[in-house]
């Protein structure tokens, strides 16, 4: 009886192999080499943040009685989220007193970004999604090739999560696509 006082709950395993599953994604090499993304703090949050929101997105849109359960799991890795930022910063040498400001403005990108990844996602066509990733994720003003094949990634991480059942989510099942799968810009010959 003790022992189970030790145990975490199915919840917190499912929690923690959603997050899991997102960190270990974001941290795929293939975003650094290939799509550019920045190998920095910066960069590795947004690969974070960038899998969270299409999570959090798809958990977002269960209805009816599987509603209640998708705002629980999203709210829980959002939650983790927040705790691995915190021992981050604290890890980074932040201190105590401006960790509070630091994880309100974390918050904010991460809301914010949701906001502009969903809008960008019903949109026709990837323009908006690739100019997104490219001032949010990439750090350049303009969407180019790998903005643009980073937008054919997200696409197809999303695709993915809105075919995945609830069910398959909750029990903490949650894959990507390959990202190396996703063909590379075809790079025009300079005169």
């Amino acid at each position: 009886m003790i022992f189970r006082l030790f145990r975490g709950s199915p919840g917190t395993r499912t929690i923690d192999a959603l997050y899991g599953a997102i960190v270990a994604q974001a941290r795929n090499p293939a975003f650094y080499l290939g799509f550019e993304v920045p190998d920095t703090a910066e960069g590795r949050f947004d690969m974070i943040v960038l899998h969270l929101a299409l999570l959090c997105r798809r958990l977002g849109r269960e209805a009816g009685a599987g509603q209640a359960r998708g705002q629980v799991l999203s709210q829980g890795v959002f939650d983790m989220f927040c705790r691995d930022m915190d021992h981050n910063l604290r890890e980074m040498g932040v201190g105590d007193l401006t960790v509070p400001k630091k994880m309100q403005k974390l918050a904010e990108a991460f809301y914010g970004r949701l906001e502009v990844y969903e809008r960008a996602l019903v949109a026709a066509g990837d323009e908006e999604l690739a100019a997104a990733l490219a001032r949010n994720v990439l750090g350049h003003a303009a969407a180019d090739g790998t903005a643009r094949r980073l937008a054919s990634y997200v696409r197809s991480v999303a695709d993915r999560l809105d075919a995945e059942s609830l069910a398959a989510l909750s029990g903490g099942a949650l894959s990507f696509p390959d990202p190396d799968a996703i063909p590379a810009p075809v790079r025009e010959a300079q005169p």
